[in-house]
């Protein structure tokens, strides 16, 4: 009787463990904007009927250390995340922490907007480049613009020490002959300053308290299209992307759904969601938003995410020695 009833007891325990883990067919965590977020869930699950989808925004910043803690208790509930840049799916790659899973619609992709061995793909570019008011004396067309006189002391753009996105397009610049990390000392000998994030100097530069800007592309162009005084200019030397990557987490319980979710957010359906959302789409085969050029009039320059990821401590005290501020 005793063991029948230790048996009866570990089916129910197992009932309501499965129960608990069921209680959504896949749980994503993203640092999507809400409206965005709700919109790539809806698309998928318009895509694929049946499926129960849950969802946690927040700041990739937040979102890492709700998982990271979550990952450290042996309690990890993501099974997808849709995030801001791959240096941090990199440091996750190798800390074992992300599946494999080579999905079919990686064949419309460049290569270097995948991982190799298939843990995360880029499923979007947010590229950095030049905003400034119509009123502005001068219209930039290059990097080099922002170290003229004219520009001097009309020039903000977000700091690295509170924006991903931001970092990532320093060590792009860095990297890039003719500019590197003395152009960033030109820009701070010229005026320019450098706090907060992206929305701070679209704000900064849409009121005219400053002239020029750094900041990703899809804020201003949307304003612009809604009546705000400004254009955004993609720089002639490049300009450097985050790319939003997707990848599955080494833990998941719902491996099938997470590989349908990767596949949805790379198909052609998947990725004219994100155009809708006024993005530029990753894959080569989906046309651009409106407001912005051709593909093959934006020059992309490279990144190399095991590169930024071992250099990002490095690469924080440098930009703070120039500009000032504490890193954290």
């Amino acid at each position: 009787m005793k063991t029948l009833l230790s048996a009866f007891t570990a089916v129910v325990s197992l009932g309501l463990l499965m129960g608990s883990a069921n209680a959504a067919d896949l749980v994503l965590y993203t640092s999507q904007p809400n409206e965005d977020a709700q919109a790539t869930v809806d698309g998928f699950k318009a895509a694929n009927p049946g499926i129960d989808v849950e969802w946690v925004r927040d700041g990739t910043p937040k979102i890492m250390a709700k998982l990271m803690a979550e990952i450290e208790a042996g309690n990890p509930v993501a099974d997808v995340l849709l995030i801001a840049d791959t240096v941090t799916l990199e440091r996750m790659k190798q800390a074992g922490q992300l599946m494999a899973y080579k999905s079919p619609e990686a064949a419309h992709y460049d290569a270097t907007l995948f991982d190799a061995g298939g843990y995360y793909y880029s499923t979007k570019l947010i590229t950095t480049g030049i905003m400034y008011n119509t009123q502005a004396a001068m219209k930039p067309t290059s990097w080099k613009d922002l170290e003229k006189p004219e520009a001097k002391g009309l020039v903000t753009m977000p700091s690295p020490l509170t924006s991903g996105a931001a970092l990532i397009h320093a060590q792009t610049l860095a990297a890039v002959p003719g500019l590197g990390w003395d152009y960033y000392k030109a820009l701070k000998d010229n005026g320019a300053i450098a706090a907060g994030g992206n929305g701070a100097v679209l704000k900064s530069v849409a009121s005219g308290e400053k002239a020029y800007g750094v900041v990703v592309d899809y804020m201003p162009i949307r304003e612009k299209a809604k009546g705000a005084p400004i254009e955004f200019v993609f720089p002639s030397e490049g300009v450097s992307a985050v790319t939003e990557p997707v990848g599955i987490l080494a833990h998941t319980k719902h491996a099938d759904a997470a590989k349908k979710f990767v596949d949805y957010v790379l198909s052609t359906k998947g990725q004219e969601g994100f155009v809708k959302l006024g993005y530029i789409p990753a894959r080569n085969d989906v046309a651009l938003p409106a407001g912005f050029p051709a593909r093959d009039q934006i020059k992309v320059l490279p990144l190399n995410p095991a590169e930024a990821l071992k250099n990002s401590e490095k690469d924080l005290k440098t930009f703070s020695d120039i500009f000032g501020g504490s890193k954290g």
